[in-house]
């Protein structure tokens, strides 16, 4: 019998850290041929994008498979397939596949995926990684606090439930193998200490729970868990959203929307990061990520922004003959102003 490709499956939610942890894996692969399937939820593949410009060898646009605008557990049938199989026809297979999920994915459906007849013989889910932002998890932005919440529903009538992102966080952390908190140089010992026991309470028995820093984990823990997680699906099932079966209808994200931003050369990048902060708050944005063109400047500004937090930097010129502009991809929850939303990212940019 041919021996399976692994898959390590990397879920999050957004700005957690996810393409910061796969592109130290690159960096560190030592050798070993990895192909990555990178899921967007939005119409701008900003996460694909990064990659490609990473600098790391091997890593261009065809090692890359993107699926935009719509989570890989939503369009398994049309698209997460073919994708699959095509990696896994190449005259040289690759030795490790990668799949990031969007943040709003639930990773539950996707490994049910690997036990469709074209894949079970030739793939298996070596694990799950879960990657969540430990200063936002602190904060009780996307974890489950049963006390938070009926203290916040005693003050609001409004809060009755749990919020969608917590229900999120909480069915992405329950079919992990492995559970990464990151950005935890932001953490004092003390909350990091508190952090980690709440999220061990809260994964599966006997889910290892790793920190880190810039997603800098190393490659040998995050490939070679084995838990062919396809063959345990029970032990691994939402918590929140059903999915019973192959054959069950899949959910839909009615919760959140995303559109994307075009917007003028950007006057001044400190000040345009600002702005963006600002509108993330102002307007309660789940996320906004994507480039922008700077005035007087040569290369590509990236902007990734999650909570209170814009992380920003400049990665590669634009090419000889490539349109300089900007464009940022929104997620907000159902019902955003979209007007609103643009006007002050198009005031940030100096427009």
């Amino acid at each position: 019998m041919t021996k399976r490709i692994p898959a390590t499956v990397v879920t999050g939610f957004l700005g957690a850290g996810k393409t910061t942890l796969i592109r130290h894996m690159l960096r560190n692969a030592g050798g070993r041929r990895i192909a990555l399937i990178i899921n967007e939820f939005g119409d701008l593949g900003v996460d694909g994008s990064i990659l490609n410009g990473c600098g790391v060898e091997g890593c261009d646009e065809y090692g890359i498979v993107e699926l935009s605008n719509g989570c890989i557990c939503c369009a398994v049938a049309d698209e997460f397939a073919p994708a699959m199989l095509s990696l896994l026809d190449l005259p040289t297979p690759p030795d490790h596949i990668v799949i990031e999920t969007s943040g709003l994915a639930l990773p539950q459906p996707l490994v049910r995926a690997f036990n469709w007849p074209e894949l079970r013989t030739r793939v298996t889910v070596d694990g799950v990684v879960a990657v969540i932002d430990g200063p936002a998890v602190r904060e009780g932005l996307f974890a489950h606090n049963q006390e938070a919440v009926e203290e916040q529903r005693r003050a609001d009538a409004n809060l009755d439930h749990d919020t969608p992102l917590a229900e999120l966080y909480e069915d992405q952390l329950a079919c992990a193998d492995l559970v990464i908190i990151n950005k935890v140089d932001l953490l004092l010992a003390g909350e990091l200490a508190g952090l980690t026991d709440a999220v061990t309470a809260q994964a599966r028995a006997g889910v290892s729970i790793l920190t880190a820093s810039e997603g800098a984990v190393n490659p040998q823990i995050l490939l070679g868990i084995d838990a062919a997680a396809e063959t345990n699906l029970s032990g691994r099932s939402e918590i929140h959203h059903g999915h019973e079966g192959d054959d069950a209808p899949h959910h839909d994200h009615d919760d959140f929307e995303s559109f994307v931003v075009s917007l003028p050369e950007v006057v001044d990048s400190t000040r345009f990061t600002e702005g963006i902060r600002q509108a993330m708050l102002r307007h309660d944005l789940i996320r906004v990520k994507g480039f922008a063109c700077v005035s007087g400047k040569p290369m590509r500004f990236v902007v990734q922004a999650v909570g209170r937090r814009v992380n920003s930097y400049f990665d590669i010129p634009f090419g000889k003959d490539e349109v300089r502009r900007s464009r940022l991809v929104v997620i907000g929850l159902t019902g955003i102003d979209r007007t609103a939303v643009e006007s002050s990212l198009n005031a940030a940019a100096g427009g």
